[in-house]
């Protein structure tokens, strides 16, 4: 058996192939069966002509509907009417599985696509962004070998809150009160005094009630901590990053990428240094372009857009005040109302992708500003141990997967950067 992408190489114009797969749409007109066929790799027409496959293949050829599982031979042929130009003009054409008639036609709701997500995740659409998200995925692996981190595997039950606790998914743990992560931050800086550079990839949980294209209650987080590393060295690692993640998106996902109206060369454009912009100065252009914010405002969805919407690169904005941003970062000592962070904003109005900084060494800064925000100090002390025997300074950030994803796949919605998406509103299927 050959895969579709095989077949269309057209190395075997004239000559017999064999494929298997699954009935992508399908039409008859007399004695003759047009059937597109698709498999992982992409699709095919074949042509099933009465007197051309054996009697007993005819028939349920003729009566096989959408989603039917099938093995067809024949000989490759060119048609210029055929998707790829290239069609099979069977020999044989043996249904393996009929489908019932399947209850995803081609204009459905919103609402009914998610009921039969599925169903739907078979889509060309839905297949090519797994396919992508999966090159975007071996792409960061890659990288992180070549540079000496270790990828760790940090727990997904926690007591503490790296981010906000007004957020946090509470369940029973035997006994007691325990929390989905919405971080592995804090168990990934304890690493770095062994491994010095460690990184993850686990999910988080964040259970805000927000109905926005760029929220999800569940999705993946690529983390990283690392020892002896500032804010600008934290900069760059994130720039070589994600410019290793859409090149091997762009170089393994060409068609894939075209499908979804993306130019891989639009990626591969994409390079460090990456632009960067103080908060200071993004206040300043937002309100020069009519936005309504001051210092204090924090960046959302509308802001962010604003601030990339003409942007063919990702950009940095760094600095941001204190009270917008979590009580772990380093102080910035050349303005001490602002830590020294940054969030990657994607171009193109995407928003951000990725929120870092340098953390703080200082235990009684960050006792100080545990006790401001009325948390215990007990449940963070195995945390604020980590500065107490040999601390050194280190940065780390967390990328969002499913919002680059949304970006590179030039999605209009989160949900459908995920298999299964997990929203306010939605735990089935």
């Amino acid at each position: 058996m050959q895969s579709i992408k095989q077949v269309l190489s057209g190395e075997s114009l004239g000559q017999p192939v064999s494929i298997r797969g699954w009935i992508y749409r399908t039409r008859s007109s007399g004695g003759i069966v047009f059937a597109v066929i698709r498999d992982s790799s992409g699709i095919v027409q074949t042509t099933v002509k009465k007197g051309d496959v054996p009697d007993e293949n005819f028939g349920p050829a003729s009566n096989a509907g959408i989603e039917s599982a099938v093995e067809v031979e024949g000989i490759l042929a060119e048609d210029d009417r055929a998707p790829g130009g290239l069609e099979i003009r069977a020999s044989s054409f043996k249904v393996v599985a009929p489908s019932e008639p399947f209850p995803i036609t081609e204009y459905q709701s919103t609402e009914l696509l998610l009921d039969k997500r599925h169903l739907w995740i078979r889509s060309r659409e839905q297949t090519a962004v797994t396919k992508i998200k999966a090159a975007m995925l071996r792409g960061a692996r890659e990288w992180f070998h070549e540079n000496d981190y270790v990828e760790v595997t940090p727990p997904m039950i926690t007591a503490v809150a790296p981010e906000d606790s007004t957020t946090l998914f509470q369940i029973k743990y035997f006994d007691r009160i325990a929390y989905l992560s919405q971080s592995a931050q804090f168990y990934l800086e304890s690493l770095i005094y062994s491994c010095e550079r460690v990184w993850a990839l686990t999910p988080s949980f964040r259970a805000e009630k927000s109905r926005t294209p760029r929220h999800l209650a569940e999705y993946w987080h690529l983390e990283m901590e690392a020892a002896w590393v500032n804010n600008d060295d934290n900069m760059k690692v994130q720039e070589e990053l994600v410019t290793a993640m859409l090149e091997h998106a762009a170089a393994g996902c060409r068609a894939e990428l075209q499908l979804l109206k993306r130019d891989p060369a639009s990626l591969r454009k994409i390079s460090p240094p990456f632009d960067r912009m103080s908060y200071a100065e993004a206040m300043d252009s937002l309100q020069a372009g009519g936005c309504e914010v001051s210092w204090g405002s924090d960046l959302g969805a509308v802001e962010e857009r604003a601030l990339t919407k003409e942007r063919e690169t990702p950009l940095f904005v760094v600095n941001y005040p204190k009270e917008l941003k979590p009580f772990y970062m380093k102080e910035n000592p050349e303005d001490s109302r602002t830590y020294k962070n940054s969030d990657l904003l994607a171009p193109e109005g995407y928003g951000e992708i990725i929120g870092g900084s340098e953390r703080e060494t200082d235990n009684s800064l960050m006792v100080d500003r545990l006790k401001e925000i009325g948390e215990s100090l007990e449940n963070y002390q195995w945390y604020l141990d980590l500065r107490k025997y040999g601390s050194v300074p280190h940065s780390g950030f967390g990328l969002g997967l499913e919002r680059m994803v949304t970006w590179v796949c030039r999605l209009e919605h989160i949900r459908d950067a995920t298999p299964f998406p997990r929203t306010v509103a939605r735990v089935y299927p």
